[in-house]
């Protein structure tokens, strides 16, 4: 294992934490005040989360290559972005 490896590993644990809490901040803040803008950013942050953990798993645990890891990584961070603009502009038209 190169140090690489072992870099994309702490940051990607990083990444799930730190998107697993803002997940599960958003879900609560929408099952407390019933804002469907709140459970769409939950479900963006979520994906989001998603996107780095099987980023993560691809390239260290099925040897997928850093391009394609990055590839799906990036592919989900969109979708995930995408939700949470539209969760902001629910927010707004409400």
């Amino acid at each position: 294992m190169t140090w690489v490896d072992t870099a994309i590993i702490a940051v990607k644990t990083v990444i799930l934490l730190l998107g697993g809490g803002i997940t599960v901040i958003a879900y609560k803040a929408y099952r407390r005040t019933e804002a469907p803008s709140l459970r769409v950013l939950g479900v963006g942050f979520g994906i989001i989360t998603l996107g780095a953990l099987l980023a993560g798993i691809a390239n260290q645990a099925l040897s997928v290559s850093l391009e394609t890891g990055v590839l799906i990584n990036s592919l989900l961070v969109a979708v995930g972005l995408a939700i949470i603009m539209y969760s902001l502009y629910m927010e707004q038209g409400d």
